[in-house]
């Protein structure tokens, strides 16, 4: 599809002609379209850009990912989508591994998933096929399917695009959870350990920028930032901060 250059809404409709060849080719379910749509809308309510409160989560990510002995990066069919070339880079910078998991599993989406990141570079993905053979406790949808040389035994895992009963069973197996997630209201974003309120085509570069940063310097200094980061602060924060937005446009519609 011809997107006009000086399209005002040309980077949105990007992402979602991304999202639509994934569900062409079969490795995006239309449920992950009516979810992207959900997030575009909370993305409009942000301005569309990575806030302050965005970058304090991403710090603290960069810093969790860095100190993790074993990350683990979770892949959705939506994310392979959007970033997966980010995806791998940032699964090289920490290390992490790399892991395919989903809501709506069959053997076709996890290879043509696994085939998206490969493409991208990734040198070994998790989670496809029979590699899949563990299980999370007490969660019950095809997402409690994990790698036992992946989730079940990572320390960090990083679940873009995720649902909030696999992020509180992540957490009750004490594992640090790092959601990306524009809805600062939801399960995910509450339950997680470090919530980054942007849309994940903007959060996920930052994220590899943050790594590479701070991959020089000392592991004093990444737990400290761990030990001052605070998630609910964070999310009332965005929170806060679409609340003075909408204020503010009702304020100028009213003065229009």
């Amino acid at each position: 599809m011809f997107i006009p250059p000086n399209h005002p809404r040309r980077a949105s409709l990007l992402v979602r002609e991304k999202l639509v060849e994934g569900f062409r080719k079969g490795y995006v379910v239309p449920e992950g379209l009516i979810a992207h749509g959900r997030g575009e809308c909370f993305d409009y309510l942000i301005g569309e850009e990575t806030r302050d409160f965005a970058r304090k989560a991403i710090k603290a990510a960069a810093a969790a990912m860095l100190l993790a002995r074993h990350p683990v990066i979770s892949v959705n069919g939506n994310t392979a989508a959007l970033v997966a070339e980010d995806v791998v880079r940032l699964a090289k910078v920490v290390p992490a591994k790399i892991e395919v998991n989903l809501f709506y599993r069959t053997r076709e989406r996890e290879e043509l998933i696994a085939n998206v990141l490969r493409e991208a570079g990734a040198d070994e993905v998790l989670g496809v096929g029979e590699d899949a053979s563990a299980t999370i406790p007490e969660l019950f949808s095809e997402r409690r399917r994990v790698s036992p040389r992946g989730i079940l035994v990572a320390d960090v895992v990083l679940v873009p695009l995720e649902d909030g009963d696999r992020t509180e069973a992540l957490r009750r197996m004490g594992k640090t959870v790092i959601a990306i997630d524009l809805n600062p209201l939801s399960r995910t974003a509450r339950y997680a350990s470090i919530t980054i309120v942007d849309n994940i085509v903007r959060a996920m570069p930052a994220l590899v920028e943050e790594v590479e940063l701070l991959k020089k310097k000392p592991r004093s200094e990444l737990e400290e930032i761990l030990r001052a980061y605070d998630n609910n602060r964070v999310l009332a924060e965005a929170v806060e901060y679409i609340g003075r937005r909408l204020s503010e446009i009702a304020g100028e519609l009213l003065r229009a």
